[in-house]
């Protein structure tokens, strides 16, 4: 946002005063309401650029977050293979299905009925 320069928010509440018929002459109370909107118009600028700072820290601490948790939650990369120079790699071990099916088929154990 822009910010607001000294006297903008006094005249701004002059020229609405005057379209309602009432017109802010010189005078003690003209005085008070134009330090009034002065120190008002100074509060908004002050928390605007507070704001703005305050985004900033916000967004570079979700970023640091969002970081933190990709680590925790991000899988492992797979382990690397720990080859020695010059070793033959080794023949991958054959699955439990594949063996299963090359043995021959188990038999139940025949039990003694009692007489």
């Amino acid at each position: 946002m822009k910010t607001i320069k000294p006297d903008e928010l006094f005249s701004s509440l002059g020229g609405f005063l005057k379209t309602k018929g009432i017109e802010l002459n010189d005078g003690d109370y003209t005085h008070r309401i134009r330090k009034g909107c002065n120190l008002l118009s100074d509060a908004i600028n002050a928390t605007q650029s507070a704001v703005k700072q305050t985004k900033v820290e916000v967004d570079h601490a979700l970023d640091q977050l969002r970081q933190t948790i990709h680590q925790h939650t991000a899988p492992p990369p797979p382990p690397q293979p720990k080859n020695k120079p010059g070793a033959k790699p080794r023949a991958p071990r054959p699955n439990s299905a594949t063996t299963a099916a090359t043995r021959a088929p188990r038999t139940k154990a025949k039990t003694k009925a009692k007489s």
